[in-house]
């Protein structure tokens, strides 16, 4: 008689037991737990620690070794049949200079201080000469950690950059010290006020003491990494290791984090690991000859909308590269976390163009497994190599588990941005006249998250500044901010402008999430959009920057706003606002429009009627006592009328 054999019981992890919705994919959840699980256990098998795997930057690329006195470069390139290291040290000598093949796809060649000290110099140019099944082609190395342009011929090349060691002086700064997180989305070329390209030291001389005036706690840097085309926004990165050398040195992107954190404010990283360009010339693609080094071989390696590359994340040196790029940006710069671009692109092969009707859908269809292991790592990774770092996902989908912790099934992300929050204000202001606005609808999409999700709430971002599309100011404002913006002018349009776009902000802020972001200038109204030089506007830079005098000149209204963004943050700072999740509702009155919440000990009155503004209006309250005002969008400070009196104490 054979012994019936026990079948083998799925572990039910945490995020499953604390949500029932999730039971019917307790066995995925699982098994994606297990999946990270098998791949940490093989990184540590064989490096030790996954710290000790991502320390690939000091191992490949251009390196002193100090035992050895002199230089080492490493290129993986498995499927090239030759490298030759050319540059100006050796006058751009194609065959003089060979690497020589190792294993595992690794190619070295070592070059001694004794004969390379005059002409392997710090600022020199370098590149690669790859010999494959794509012909002969000079390469940028792929760990490099400066790119320059040549400013006549326009071709980009490797740059040697041996620096004295940077002085760092972050008056005792602690990520973990940054609370709540309140945050200034930045790009530095654009944040001059002159028609050009901005400078990290220009961005921290001038800008950085404004982002603190208004009491933003942190700032998530866009466009970091090296991207040939400008006018990308940095999202085609094309040098993973390299600070973008249009704005400056290395060390100038060291002096201004460092000034950052001098004034207690953290610093992001706005990270795209979710694609890359196709440029053979400047990037990565085909860099051994193959499509298939970095990415997926065929379509399945094709952004169909961006026009890029996809990683394979389920190969051992991608993941490398990855993991070893966000070590180097946390250790060599003290960056305090990332923002994860396009992470729902990344975890599903049909990259969110799907509706998520049920929750199987999370896990059973078209789920890129390999990159959600490879967020779990990074996620873990962030953490180890810097305590208390932010990690933010630009996810859509509502991916089960993103922004919990890995034991538990979850994906490791602290926070995600709640994209739709900004969607909804663009069709609400659209799609229908104020009088029709839905205060039902209103309250359920801001409320409309998981309770253990850290959302950050935001009411528009870079996106909606860009040309094609309007800013909330713009569309609420349009022409009449050319004009009618000046104190003494008068327009009803502008009003209502800006008494809605303090509206706005405030709701958002109050109610959608635990943090908040704000895309710069946006603070202020921001007229129009952001175009960057091209061939349609003249190549010109008149769009690409920041109108900051606006905001400071005293006859002009921009200013009420931007008092009003200082005195919003201030008020969420002292009270405690975005500690509790969700507001309580206390009244909601359909015919004025009026929404009633209490949150953090403060009762928040939003009245988004175009002319119903009651006199004597009685609402609940959830304690008795005596009650009086700590913000008015009407105060005369804000560009308001006066017309609710402040000094009043209310029983």
């Amino acid at each position: 008689m054979k012994k019936r054999k026990k079948e083998k019981k799925t572990p039910v992890l945490a995020l499953v037991e604390n949500d029932p919705w999730l039971e019917p994919v307790a066995q995925q959840v699982a098994d994606r737990y297990e999946r990270y699980k098998t791949r940490l256990e093989q990184i540590e098998k064989e490096h030790g620690s996954l710290v000790a795997f991502a320390d690939a930057y000091n191992y490949l690329g251009i390196n002193y070794d100090e035992a050895r006195k002199g230089w080492t470069y490493r290129e993986w390139a498995p499927h090239a049949h030759s490298l030759f290291l050319i540059g100006d040290f050796n006058n751009w000598n194609r065959v003089s200079h060979p690497l020589r093949g190792g294993e595992k796809g690794v190619w070295d060649i070592f070059l001694d201080e004794e004969t390379y000290r005059h002409t392997f110099v710090h600022g020199s140019r370098v590149k690669v000469l790859v010999h494959g099944a794509n012909g002969a082609r000079e390469r940028i190395p792929a760990y490099i950690r400066r790119v320059v342009q040549d400013e006549v011929t326009k071709d980009f090349a490797g740059q040697l950059w041996f620096p004295a060691p940077f002085d760092w002086k972050e008056n005792g700064f602690d990520v973990q010290n940054v609370k709540p997180l309140l945050i200034y989305e930045c790009h530095v070329g654009m944040a001059q006020e002159r028609e050009g390209v901005g400078t990290y030291r220009e961005f921290a001389d001038h800008i950085l003491p404004r982002i603190k005036r208004n009491g933003y706690t942190a700032l998530q840097f866009m466009a970091i990494a090296e991207h040939p085309y400008y006018g990308s926004f940095g999202y085609h990165v094309s040098n993973f290791f390299a600070p973008s050398s249009r704005f400056g040195t290395p060390e100038d992107l060291k002096y201004l984090i460092g000034e950052a954190h001098g004034l207690g404010i953290a610093v992001i990283m706005d990270i795209v690991h979710s694609h890359t360009v196709k440029n053979v010339n400047e990037g990565i693609n085909e860099f051994d000859g193959t499509e298939g080094q970095y990415f997926h071989p065929g379509g399945r390696g094709e952004h169909p909308s961006w026009d890029s590359k996809l990683f394979n994340y389920g190969k051992r040196e991608v993941l490398q590269f990855l993991l070893s790029n966000l070590k180097y940006w946390l250790k060599e710069f003290h960056f305090d976390g990332f923002r994860f671009d396009g992470v729902t692109s990344m975890i599903y092969f049909h990259h969110g163009s799907t509706t998520f009707d049920r929750q199987e859908k999370y896990f059973t269809e078209g789920v890129e497994w390999d990159a959600i292991t490879y967020l779990q790592l990074a996620n873990r990774l962030i953490q180890e190599v810097r305590s208390g770092a932010v990690s933010i996902a630009e996810e859509v989908s509502g991916m089960p588990g993103l922004c919990r912790p890995i034991r538990e099934g979850g994906i490791g992300f602290n926070f995600r941005l709640a994209m739709g929050i900004p969607d909804y204000w663009i069709k609400l202001l659209k799609e229908k006249k104020d009088e029709n606005w839905d205060i039902q609808e209103m309250w359920q999409v801001l409320n409309d998250r998981r309770p253990d999700v850290g959302t950050i709430a935001y009411v528009e971002s870079h996106d909606q500044a860009l040309v094609g599309d309007k800013t909330i100011a713009f569309r609420l404002m349009d022409r009449e901010m050319y004009d009618k913006m000046g104190v003494r002018e008068e327009s009803l349009i502008i009003d209502r402008g800006i008494a809605l776009h303090k509206l706005l902000r405030l709701f958002t802020l109050s109610l959608g999430g635990e943090a908040y972001l704000n895309f710069m200038g946006n603070e202020f109204g921001h007229p129009e959009w952001i175009d960057f030089p091209r061939e349609g506007n003249g190549w010109s830079y008149k769009y690409a920057r920041r109108q900051w005098s606006l905001a400071d000149r005293q006859d002009l209204k921009y200013r009420f706003l931007n008092q009003f963004d200082i005195q919003m943050l201030q008020l969420v700072k002292e009270y405690g606002v975005l500690n509790v999740t969700y507001g309580t509702q206390l009244f909601m009155d359909d015919w004025h429009k009026t929404i009633v919440f209490e949150k953090a000990g403060l009762v928040f009155v939003f009245n988004f009627h175009v002319n119903q503004s009651a006199a004597g209006y009685r609402i609940p309250v959830p304690l008795e006592g005596t009650y009086r005002s700590v913000l008015s969008t009407d105060n005369p400070l804000f560009g308001g009328h006066g017309r609710f009196d402040e000094s009043i104490d209310y029983p």
